[in-house]
């Protein structure tokens, strides 16, 4: 083949599939039969701002992905030809999909320097679900925060925002053991798939949220003052009033991970933060996590797939882009980059 499709932002809300060279592998390579890429909302706020490299430098899209290798560099020798495997875009610094020169909504995709490290192309078990395998990466990132704020069984979990993430955190959170666990949303939808995983669905607009919370997870007293006893709160909206509102509703001791991406500086009371003793523990991205998330899901103790609402091929991606938009209809949009 001469060209092949590549997914790239060229502005604002300009998304296009252009035609580029296939790649081209080096000693210490890796190519990719990319069979299906999800959409994070990471995606959808780069296109917003135009992308990461300037107006000059088209960005190339796309990094929750699994697929089949289809050649390997003579130095590479921890993955053979036709092995299944999840990429992790963010090792060796090659930022597929984040701001590098390679991304995996295109039916071939390049992951340099594998060699280097392992973990940049992981090896599905051959009895995986192939329906998994682009949702390695968006349950890692729950896995990162979990592990950031060390979740445990004894925990009260609160998780703002129902989307891909958020309802990765509910999955990652009952698989160890949390029970109880509350996920606050407005899109009714993406509530209703709360409850199919277990979770408590409350509505973020409603006046009685801290009092409902209280009901589900005890009472926490302030010098007095009765507040939730949620433990742990998860922020993954990326809205400044959100995080905002969880560090007022907070009880004394608790955790608050941060894990959705905000574009505007947040006010946060620094006499309450210090007097209820309140830790904020950022999570981003993932080191170890694929590995866990790998076996957790080799448990068969839970079916990620409840996430995936919308399928579309890669010559529909600007469809697929305008779906996964929509909270109301869509929570995960995958793309197959096969087709």
């Amino acid at each position: 083949m001469t060209t092949i499709p590549l997914a790239r932002i060229h502005g604002i809300d300009d998304l296009r599939l252009d035609r580029a060279p296939p790649p081209l592998c080096g000693p210490d390579d890796v190519v990719v039969e990319v069979r299906e890429c999800g959409i994070c909302g990471s995606d959808l706020g780069y296109l917003a701002m135009g992308g990461l490299t300037g107006p000059k430098t088209p960005m190339p899209l796309g990094h929750e992905l699994w697929g089949v290798v289809s050649e390997i560099g003579a130095n590479v020798i921890h993955v053979a030809t036709g092995d299944r495997v999840v990429v992790q875009p963010l090792s060796n610094g090659n930022n597929i999909g984040n701001g590098g020169t390679e991304g995996g909504f295109s039916p071939l995709l390049l992951v340099r320097n594998a060699a280097r490290d392992p973990g940049s192309t992981v090896r599905l078990p051959p009895e995986f679900p192939q329906a998994y395998g682009a949702l390695v990466e968006p349950l890692s990132v729950a896995q990162h925060g979990a592990n950031r704020v060390a979740a445990n069984a004894t925990d009260k979990a609160v998780i703002f925002g129902a989307g891909p993430i958020g309802l990765s955190m509910a999955q990652v959170l009952n698989y160890r053991g949390l029970r109880d666990i509350v996920v606050v949303d407005l899109s009714d939808r993406r509530l209703d798939t709360a409850r199919a995983l277990g979770a408590i669905a409350l509505r973020a607009d409603d006046p009685l949220l801290p009092q409902k919370l209280v009901e589900h997870h005890g009472t926490s007293n302030f010098f007095g003052m009765p507040m939730p006893g949620s433990t742990v709160f998860f922020e993954a909206t990326g809205v400044r009033a959100v995080f905002e509102r969880i560090v007022a509703m907070a009880g004394p001791g608790s955790r608050i991970c941060l894990t959705g991406v905000h574009k505007e500086a947040a006010t946060v009371d620094l006499v309450m933060l210090l007097a209820k003793e309140v830790d904020i523990i950022p999570a981003m991205g993932y080191d170890r996590e694929f590995d866990e998330v790998i076996a957790m899901l080799q448990s068969g103790q839970l079916d990620p797939t409840v996430m995936v609402t919308h399928h579309f091929p890669l010559s529909e991606i600007g469809a697929a882009f305008a779906m996964a938009r929509n909270p109301q209809h869509a929570i995960k949009v995958m793309i197959d980059c096969q087709a």
